[in-house]
């Protein structure tokens, strides 16, 4: 068996939540004496997440790294977050990884919760096994499981090992390429014994199901099997180190984290088969003049400032070290999971720079490459959130624009129409713990709510109106006088200011008032929302010589309008957006229905694009109902399924509903 330890690996491990990745990761550190006692992700005393969010939340929210070795190699393991919410910080930390661990459940109607893993992995050829988990916990047969889990991936997967059931419980395993038998032994190394006589067909028949996996990859091996040559183990490891360096199979393990069963056995698996570190600069194109590093994370710090998670891909990174504009101050590494300063670290280790001020999660610092940084995903749910403090609101926007450094698929805007400082993620736990985090990492406190739904209103009937403004207090007074035609115009259309005045009636120098007047009344019509499609003319007057004024002249236009518009039938107008919504094939039906019962329309549904077993359901949805819609999808789908939207049309709102909304807007604005 080849020995592939040299420089540093990176392991990323990656499933849906509640799969046991911290778990594994426990099991890993204490396989490796990394730690001496394993801590319960029950009790929060893991190595893993134990951030105040993620206790709070009893999940892992960020990925965090800890540093191994096993037989004189050394790794580093991402532990990244299993909820779909964080799954742009998994995605990030897959950019930066040699090969990465997919832990799921042994529960076949799951394995569609690794669906949007496996396809990230498998779009960008990032080297993956799985790892089964929680073997000992089921009755179901691993066949089932991996016919379950093929159905989602592109490539094919290889078992690598069979389990040995005694009264319908997993109690150990045979390794399908030493083809020996192995004992679990809770806590400590299995125990090897020999095959069971009632498997040996059973083995056989999977061993030579896994060579014809790998033959169809490698001429050599085909040629011995069909001509009954029996390969030699030592070619089937450097086969099997092949392939997956060349993301050709997905081997797959199993295991219990818990009772750290199967453990060892991929810890072995990935010392000898894993890529090396020169490998993944070859899949990634990664040249340049060291040293070359590649940021996957940003956290802002208090008391150390911005501190850059990110791989050295090339050379070797010291302390004090100007790199490309930036002198870092402060190089950290990550023993047993703890922060720890260094004077240098080198190539192929995950370490923590101080103050890359002008650098961001994504950027690759010293080289070129071809290779994919992962898209931001779209944004999906929102908040209004408002500074609990007042004064507090510079601070906020601050605050916020450091946390969307951090966290890229967090996003803030003010909205024009509503003037509501809106947070956007990936759904309600996400910006829930946006909000903790402004509070313990910024120290602002704010109030979240419900956005508000940016209605506007337009008119159905024209009309013809005078305003006459006339104000007499001593001296000069104020007079203006405007004829104003008033008519809908087309939906889309917009705001529309004319004037056909003759003979001078209305000086020129006060059309542009007028023009400001009508505006200034749109800005809130009779029903208390901006007014939309909607055409002015400007067709007659008359003005004072000493009285006339601008503002005299505003003032005529906002009256004019005042009293027109409630004889211009106004209605209300409601955003509808285009929507569409990706989930498996089984939960389309669900899908539809979730846009039919919230006064969507449906236009029609399609194959998604690369996605066998799946469909997108296209629709238009009020975004009045769209705040919680992903909530329910993920309810429908085991958290997989996801839209996207956009802005498509304004479009008119009657009877009961309309006037709830015109009753509330009445409320708020008192």
């Amino acid at each position: 068996m080849p020995d592939r330890a040299n420089a540093p690996r990176v392991a990323a491990i990656v499933g849906p939540y509640a799969s046991g990745k911290t778990s594994l990761l426990e099991s890993i550190l204490l396989a490796t004496d990394t730690i001496h006692r394993k801590g319960a992700v029950a009790d929060h005393n893991t190595v893993g997440d134990s951030s105040p969010e993620a206790r709070e939340r009893e999940m892992g929210v960020e990925v965090n790294i800890a540093e191994a070795a096993y037989l004189g190699g050394a790794w580093t393991f991402l532990d990244c977050p299993g909820s779909v919410e964080f799954l742009q910080e998994t995605f990030n930390a897959l950019t930066v990884c040699d090969v990465a661990v997919v832990v799921c459940e042994p529960d076949p109607a799951r394995a569609v919760m690794l669906a949007p893993l496996l396809k990230f992995l498998d779009e960008r050829g990032i080297p993956h096994m799985i790892f089964i988990n929680k073997i000992e916990t089921t009755e179901n047969r691993l066949r089932d499981m991996i016919e379950a889990l093929q159905a989602v991936s592109d490539r094919p997967l290889v078992a690598r090992e069979v389990p040995i059931r005694e009264e319908g419980k997993v109690v150990g395993y045979v390794d399908l390429v030493s083809e020996r038998a192995y004992r679990y032994k809770p806590g400590e190394a299995s125990d090897m014994i020999k095959i069971p006589a009632d498997m040996q067909d059973r083995k056989a028949e999977e061993r030579q199901e896994m060579l014809e996996h790998l033959a169809d990859f490698d001429d050599d091996l085909l040629e011995e099997l069909l001509s009954d040559i029996v390969p030699p183990k030592e070619e089937v490891y450097q086969t099997l180190a092949k392939d997956l360096a060349e993301d050709l199979v997905v081997p797959v393990f199993f295991g219990g984290a818990l009772q750290d069963n199967g453990i060892r056995r991929l810890l072995k698996a990935l010392r000898h088969e894993a890529p090396t570190l020169e490998e993944t600069l070859s899949r990634l194109g990664i040249e340049g003049k060291p040293p070359i590093l590649q940021v996957f994370k940003t956290l802002h710090a208090e008391h150390v400032g911005k501190l850059s998670l990110s791989r050295i891909w090339s050379g070797k990174v010291k302390d004090g070290l100007n790199l490309y504009g930036d002198k870092i101050t402060g190089l950290f590494t990550y023993p047993a999971g703890q922060q720890t300063k260094v004077a240098m670290a080198p190539a192929g280790s995950i370490v923590g720079v101080g103050h890359l001020d002008s650098k961001k999660t994504g950027d690759l610092i010293g080289g070129e490459s071809a290779a994919d940084v992962p898209p931001v995903l779209g944004s999906l749910f929102a908040l209004a959130l408002h500074a609990q403090k007042q004064g507090d609101d510079v601070k906020l926007t601050a605050a916020l624009s450091k946390l969307c450094e951090e966290d890229p698929s967090l996003r803030y805007e003010m909205d024009a129409d509503t003037g509501e400082l809106l947070l956007w993620g990936q759904g309600d736990i996400h910006l829930q713990v946006a909000v903790l985090r402004l509070a313990r990492q910024f120290h602002v406190d704010v109030a979240a709510e419900k956005p508000s739904v940016p209605y506007k209103e337009t008119i159905c009937k024209s009309t013809s109106k005078q305003g006459r403004f006339r104000r007499q207090s001593g001296g000069h007074g104020q007079f203006g006088d405007v004829h104003l035609d008033i008519k809908p115009q087309p939906r889309g259309a917009g705001f529309a200011f004319t004037d056909t005045v003759t003979g001078g009636a209305v000086p020129k120098q006060y059309i542009p008032a007028v023009d400001h007047g009508v505006q200034e009344f749109l800005s809130q019509g009779p029903l208390g929302f901006p007014v939309v499609d909607i055409a002015v003319t400007l067709t007659d007057g008359s003005y004072h010589v000493v009285d006339s004024s601008e503002a005299a002249f505003k003032s005529a236009a906002q009256l004019a309008m005042r009293e027109g518009m409630v004889e211009c039938g106004p209605v209300l107008l409601e955003p509808i957006l285009t929507v569409e919504i990706s989930v498996p094939t089984e939960a389309t039906s669900r899908a539809q229905r979730a846009l039919t019962t919230r006064r969507g329309q449906i236009l029609g549904f399609t194959p998604r694009d690369g996605w066998a077993g799946w469909d997108v359901v296209q629709g238009y949805l009020p975004q009045s109902e769209m705040h919680d819609l992903i909530i329910e999808i993920r309810s429908a789908t085991m958290g997989v399924g996801t839209f996207s939207w956009s802005f498509d049309h304004l479009q008119e709102l009657t009877g009961k509903p309309a006037d709830e909304v015109v009753e509330a807007r009445k409320a708020a604005l008192g």
